[in-house]
């Protein structure tokens, strides 16, 4: 058989993996922007003696590591989308990141709860004018930076934080033969943008560390309560600690391949039995990429038509691309 007779079945697999995300020259602007108040930071912490500024400076230099993952994430998912290697593209190098930057949270919370529980112990003397003044500059740059992460392009939906659906980035689908079924973000965190997600989570725990910081040093300053400034720390841990596992739970189901929401197998069967004869014997949905799914299915019929009948039936805006359908005759009558 020559290869000029196949063309027509046969597909790509980058799924718009190869196109320039949005998001990726953000994530830039903020990795330059973090890097350099981060220097400022661990260097004014070190000097003027504060643990609430230097934990904040430690975070910048943890979170500066972590958007340069997020960063190099989205250059390799794009550079490597049509790699034949990758089974279904990239999309999951974005979980990966997310990942990554989760695990990256963790240590950082680690870090911050020895280090305020050693400074309660051992209190050391706090320059508080000058560390004051480098933790609002540090907190204004945060604030910028979170406020890049999460803008729109224009004409867009207003930005969701961390829990942003929509920022998925264009998903061109080159297929031949209807396996793109819209591109919709269905399924709570399945649709997300992931490694986004982790940037924006580092980013907000360096501005909720920073408030803490500047509260801290406050309440040192005028009330002479130093011990609020490691105490501060250790609370800053616990915010953290929460955001990070929330990232990991996400990521993980996402590596792992667990079954997409009830709520989209159901949008799927229904349409696949909506005919009163055909029955789905197996199915299996899963998450390959921000606001992709791919499934594999078995349709079993007294009456059975052709795959490509039933991959028409799949309903769009859940973001299904290259489904596998499998069809089998029922001697009987099918189980109602």
């Amino acid at each position: 058989m020559h290869t000029k007779t196949i063309e027509p079945w046969t597909h790509d697999h980058g799924f718009g993996q190869d196109q320039v995300r949005p998001a990726e020259f953000r994530t830039l602007l903020v990795v330059v922007l973090t890097a350099v108040t981060m220097v400022a930071e661990v260097a004014a912490g070190l000097a003027f003696g504060s643990i609430a500024l230097l934990t904040d400076g430690l975070h910048m230099a943890s979170h500066a590591a972590a958007l340069g993952i997020a960063l190099l994430a989205y250059v390799f998912a794009r550079r490597h989308a049509r790699d034949r290697a990758f089974s279904f593209g990239t999309g999951k190098v974005n979980a990966l990141a997310g990942f990554a930057s989760a695990l990256l949270l963790v240590f950082v919370t680690l870090l911050m709860l020895w280090e305020s529980l050693h400074r309660l112990v051992d209190p050391v003397a706090i320059s508080f004018d000058q560390a004051l003044v480098v933790t609002l500059v540090g907190l204004a740059v945060n604030v910028i930076s979170v406020a890049i992460l999460m803008h729109r392009p224009s004409g867009g939906a207003a930005a969701h934080g961390p829990h942003d659906h929509h920022d998925h980035g264009p998903h061109g689908h080159d297929h031949h033969h209807g396996h793109a079924h819209g591109h919709g973000g269905h399924g709570g965190h399945a649709g997300q943008d992931h490694n986004l997600r982790g940037a924006i989570l580092h980013v907000l725990a360096d501005i909720a560390t920073s408030v803490l910081a500047v509260l801290a040093l406050l309440g040192g300053k005028h009330l002479g309560a130093s011990w609020l400034d490691p105490a501060m720390g250790i609370v800053g841990a616990a915010m953290i600690a929460r955001w990070s596992w929330g990232l990991l739970h996400d990521t993980g189901r996402v590596l792992l391949d667990q079954e997409a929401p009830a709520e989209v197998r159901e949008a799927v069967r229904g349409a696949i039995e909506a005919d009163g004869d055909s029955r789905i014997a197996d199915l299996h949905i899963w998450s390959i990429g921000p606001g992709l799914f791919t499934t594999v299915l078995s349709v079993v019929s007294h009456e059975p038509r052709s795959p490509d009948h039933y991959k028409a039936l799949l309903p769009t805006g859940l973001g299904l691309v290259h489904p596998v359908v499998e069809v089998r005759r029922c001697p009987g009558e099918v189980a109602r």
